[in-house]
């Protein structure tokens, strides 16, 4: 993914030197919340705890990441939409670093279930990162934008969510699919 998104942030980025080519872009990462997709590290978590499963604590928890819940980004993206610079690239992010083990621990927390009931240690996965971490400066200070959603409290919108649509979401897959 990261390699085909910097083609086509170059590409786009061309055609707004030569042509005029009105553009914005934006980056995002480690955005979560009501509907997404359930092998992702928070719902995937939240199920794990009030099914009783085990999740995969990928080397230990230890990679760093900032997360945004969705509503954010919402508000920032309309807000890029309407009065960003053409030709310009906006990272969206909280300032907020913490690890997916403290992550982890924290939805366990909220849920009442014990962290070491709920996670299985294991290696790394290859090519993982160590962290995810976005400069959102320009979006800050330009467009004057501020997250508003604390991560505690999108954690508890998110449980809130799993909890109300159990059933379905246990019918759904909880791993990755690959599609060619």
């Amino acid at each position: 993914f990261a390699t085909s998104r910097a083609a086509a942030d170059m590409s786009l980025k061309n055609f707004h030197d030569v042509y005029e080519f009105p553009y914005i872009s934006t980056r995002a990462a480690n955005v979560y919340g009501a509907g997404q997709q359930l092998y992702r590290i928070i719902p995937k978590t939240i199920l794990c705890a009030l099914l009783g499963r085990k999740l995969n604590l990928h080397g230990g928890g230890h990679s760093e990441r900032s997360f945004i819940e969705i509503s954010d980004v919402s508000s920032a993206t309309q807000l890029i939409a309407e009065n960003g610079q053409l030709g310009h690239t906006y990272h969206i992010s909280t300032s907020r670093t913490i690890s997916v083990r403290k992550l982890v621990s924290m939805i366990c927390e909220q849920l009442g279930v014990n962290f070491s009931a709920v996670v299985v240690e294991s290696s790394d996965r290859k090519g993982k990162d160590d962290a995810y971490l976005l400069d959102t400066t320009k979006l800050r200070h330009e467009l004057g934008w501020r997250d508003q959603i604390t991560l505690e409290e999108g954690i508890a919108r998110t449980v809130t969510w799993v909890k109300d649509n159990l059933e379905i979401l246990c019918e759904q897959p909880f791993e990755y699919i690959h599609k060619p």
